[in-house]
């Protein structure tokens, strides 16, 4: 087991224990038995799996990327999110993994209707036949945290019902418990996985896939983008009826359109292509500028188009953040990079503290001038957004630059709708659509009244410093004086050391038991036969050592076999 890190203590119940056993098994089938072994869980995993020559360690990102999708695929909706959570930091993972956890899809098996509508009872307090006039007894779709139903409300709205699935939640925080458990582990005991930040990725995730399972925070969110854009024409988000909503329902008004990979590859003559552009343009830099939160996952599915430049936007499970601070950096670095005042972007990367300990600033600085001189003069229809976006995570991947997952799914969000964009009109000029926005926005930030703000903000933390600091350092003295300054030191991997140390001297130990059962059992043997105890020969006693000693050495060497450490 690992060091420090007991799965019995860990697993509180058989289930959890089960599932750490799924967990090791899957890994090892689909080629991380390396991985299962290096973290001490090779008991929990076949022994056949953990002996068969390991092909992840040499396997290409490509085939590690497919074993991983295929790993989270069969450990159902958890991992599943997980993967479809990792393909949004390519900042930290490299593109040809990601493009094997992009085969991922939130797709599940439906559970049967009867529950659903039980569940509907359940959290509206009445008979799902007087809260609807009509519901589909077959679900419109189906996915790992819930399933959506097309029903007609009792006023005769059309509406679409979102059902969460029976004992999801129980099972997503035990999972949940074990992901933080194995984040941990393999950033200790994998030194080279350290730089993918396991830990950080896992809370990030948790806190996203929360989010996603909260339906009140999603009706919360489509309410937001519905009254953002309610004068707004052409741009709608669906209504929600908060009478059909509760903790696992979620009922939104049924909106009109066709999804927009349908529009675009259907060549619809009704189809104001120039003007659809324009407004999806502008919906999304509404979002990023104006209202503070944005749609975190702006792919075809959710975006739904009717003729002629209609949109509506739907599915707000997931939505990004843009707190006060991160949009006046991110400001910043449009500017900056713009202007291709690189030293200013680099210099903003450190105040945003993304940059790592060993970040060399100077080489930092001339990859991304290498990189903007690429496309300098390059005609903006000519860029392809997603790849220069590919190319930023990938200079700051290896530069140990890590950046807030809210701006990283912001610029792949801004990356795929400039996509759509240049798809719809390739004459189309982003940057006069942007530049407007960014100096409104850099005119308020310096703003009399938002400077004299953040001055009495700073004043009151200078004061709250001043006030205090007399206080601690009197606290800090008298420790001091009672001897009770500690110095902290921290060490890793030695856990690891005691433990092998430790299984080293058990198993010496066992050896020289079994030595000695051996030699104790053939002197007895070899002693004259008259010599009896409880009228039975003593050479019966040391055949039993000999066979105990064999039981012993037996066992001993199926314990060195399994640990994969033979030779």
């Amino acid at each position: 087991m690992i060091p420090g890190m007991n799965p019995l203590g860990l697993a509180k119940s058989v289930r959890s224990l089960n599932r750490l056993r799924r967990i090791a098994r899957v890994l090892t089938q689909h080629g991380f038995g390396h991985v299962v072994s290096r973290l001490n869980l090779g008991r929990y995993a076949s022994v056949l799996e953990l002996r068969r020559p390991v092909a992840a360690e040499t396997a290409s990102p490509e085939q590690v990327g497919v074993r991983l999708a295929a790993v989270c695929n069969d450990l159902g909706p958890t991992f599943v999110k997980l993967g479809q959570l990792l393909t949004t930091r390519p900042d930290l993972l490299p593109e040809d993994v990601l493009a094997g956890l992009r085969t991922l899809q939130d797709q599940a098996e439906p559970f049967d209707s009867e529950t659903a509508m039980r569940i509907i009872e359940e959290d509206l307090g009445a008979d799902p036949r007087t809260c609807f006039s009509s519901i589909d007894a077959t679900p419109l779709a189906s996915g790992s945290i819930g399933q959506v139903y097309h029903a007609t409300a009792a006023d005769g709205l059309e509406v679409v019902v979102k059902v969460m699935r029976p004992d999801i939640a129980d099972s997503i925080r035990l999972d949940m418990h074990l992901l933080k458990w194995l984040a941990d582990a393999l950033e200790r005991y994998l030194p080279e996985v350290r730089a993918f930040k396991p830990v950080l990725l896992v809370e990030e995730f948790e806190d996203a896939i929360l989010r996603e399972m909260d339906y009140v925070n999603e009706a919360a969110s489509t309410a937001r983008f519905c009254a953002a854009f309610a004068e707004v024409e052409h741009v709608c988000a669906p209504q929600v009826r908060w009478d059909l909503c509760g903790p696992r329902v979620l009922t939104l008004e049924r909106v009109a359109g066709r999804n927009l990979d349908t529009v675009l590859r259907s060549g619809d003559a009704d189809l104001d292509r120039k003007l659809l552009a324009d407004r999806l343009a502008n919906a999304y830099l509404k979002q990023f500028f104006e209202m503070g939160v944005f749609h975190a996952d702006p792919h075809a599915g959710n975006i739904l188009i009717t003729p002629p430049a209609r949109i509506a936007l739907i599915d707000f499970g997931q939505v990004g953040t843009i707190s006060d601070e991160l949009a006046h950096q991110l400001t910043v670095l449009l500017f900056a990079g713009i202007g291709r005042e690189i030293d200013l972007v680099v210099d903003t990367l450190g105040d945003m503290q993304t940059l790592g300990p060993q970040v060399d600033r100077t080489q930092l600085a001339r990859a991304l001038r290498r990189l903007l001189n690429k496309y300098y003069g390059l005609p903006l229809n000519r860029v392809d957004h997603r790849l220069f976006f590919s190319e930023v995570s990938e200079i700051f991947r290896q530069f140990d630059v890590t950046v807030p997952r809210d701006a990283v799914v912001l610029c792949k969000a801004l990356a795929t709708i400039a996509g759509v964009a240049m798809q719809l009109d390739p004459e189309i000029d982003l940057v006069s659509i942007l530049k407007p926005r960014l100096k409104r926005m850099v005119a308020e930030r310096l703003a009399p009244r938002r400077l004299l703000r953040g001055l009495g903000i700073s004043g009151w933390h200078l004061f709250s410093i001043l006030r205090t600091a007399p206080r601690q350092l009197r606290t800090a003295l008298q420790r001091v004086s009672l001897g009770q300054w500690q110095l902290t030191v921290r060490h890793e991997n030695l856990e690891r050391l005691t433990s092998e140390m430790d299984r080293s001297s058990n198993r010496l130990a066992t050896s020289i038991v079994i030595a000695a059962i051996i030699v104790g059992s053939s002197v007895v043997v070899s002693t004259d036969r008259a010599v009896t105890f409880f009228d039975i020969p003593v050479q019966f006693f040391g055949i039993i050592g000999y066979l105990f000693a064999g039981v012993m050495g037996l066992a001993l060497l199926w314990a060195i076999f399994r640990s994969g450490r033979l030779s």
